[in-house]
Protein backbone atom coordinates (compact mmCIF):
# COMPACT_ATOMS: atom_id res chain seq x y z
CA UNK A 1 0.00 0.00 0.00
CA UNK A 2 2.73 2.20 0.99
CA UNK A 3 4.34 1.38 -2.88
CA UNK A 4 0.99 2.59 -4.40
CA UNK A 5 0.69 5.51 -1.82
CA UNK A 6 4.61 7.07 -3.14
CA UNK A 7 3.81 6.62 -6.76
CA UNK A 8 0.85 8.71 -6.33
CA UNK A 9 3.03 11.50 -4.71
CA UNK A 10 5.67 11.52 -7.34
CA UNK A 11 2.91 11.51 -10.40
CA UNK A 12 2.68 14.66 -11.82
CA UNK A 13 0.79 14.12 -15.02
CA UNK A 14 -2.67 15.64 -13.58
CA UNK A 15 -0.80 18.76 -12.12
CA UNK A 16 0.75 19.51 -15.29
CA UNK A 17 -2.91 19.12 -16.96
CA UNK A 18 -3.94 21.72 -14.29
CA UNK A 19 -1.38 24.05 -15.11
CA UNK A 20 -2.10 24.05 -18.93
CA UNK A 21 -5.54 24.33 -18.42
CA UNK A 22 -4.76 27.62 -16.53
CA UNK A 23 -2.30 29.09 -18.61
CA UNK A 24 -4.74 28.60 -21.41
CA UNK A 25 -7.53 29.90 -19.81
CA UNK A 26 -5.73 33.42 -18.67
CA UNK A 27 -4.04 33.50 -22.84
CA UNK A 28 -7.91 33.25 -23.62
CA UNK A 29 -8.94 36.29 -21.38
CA UNK A 30 -6.56 38.11 -22.44
CA UNK A 31 -6.96 37.32 -26.77
CA UNK A 32 -10.69 38.53 -25.35
CA UNK A 33 -9.56 41.70 -23.72
CA UNK A 34 -7.46 42.99 -26.63
CA UNK A 35 -9.80 42.12 -29.13
CA UNK A 36 -12.29 43.97 -26.77
CA UNK A 37 -9.98 46.66 -26.60
CA UNK A 38 -8.49 46.60 -30.63
CA UNK A 39 -13.04 46.18 -31.69
CA UNK A 40 -13.67 49.39 -29.63
CA UNK A 41 -10.07 51.73 -31.37
CA UNK A 42 -11.50 50.71 -34.79
CA UNK A 43 -15.21 51.83 -34.15
CA UNK A 44 -14.50 54.79 -32.69
CA UNK A 45 -11.68 55.34 -35.63
CA UNK A 46 -14.48 54.45 -38.70
CA UNK A 47 -16.95 56.92 -36.45
CA UNK A 48 -14.60 59.48 -37.00
CA UNK A 49 -14.25 58.69 -40.31
CA UNK A 50 -17.54 58.47 -41.10
CA UNK A 51 -18.23 61.87 -39.91
CA UNK A 52 -16.12 63.69 -41.67
CA UNK A 53 -16.99 62.52 -44.88
CA UNK A 54 -20.74 63.14 -43.85
CA UNK A 55 -19.79 66.70 -43.17
CA UNK A 56 -17.67 67.00 -46.12
CA UNK A 57 -20.06 66.01 -48.71
CA UNK A 58 -23.00 68.12 -46.45
CA UNK A 59 -20.99 71.11 -47.90
CA UNK A 60 -21.07 70.13 -51.83
CA UNK A 61 -23.29 72.33 -53.01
Amino acid sequence: MKKIFARLMKDESGATAIEYGLIAALISVALIAGASTLGNALNDAFDTIGDTIQTKTDAIP
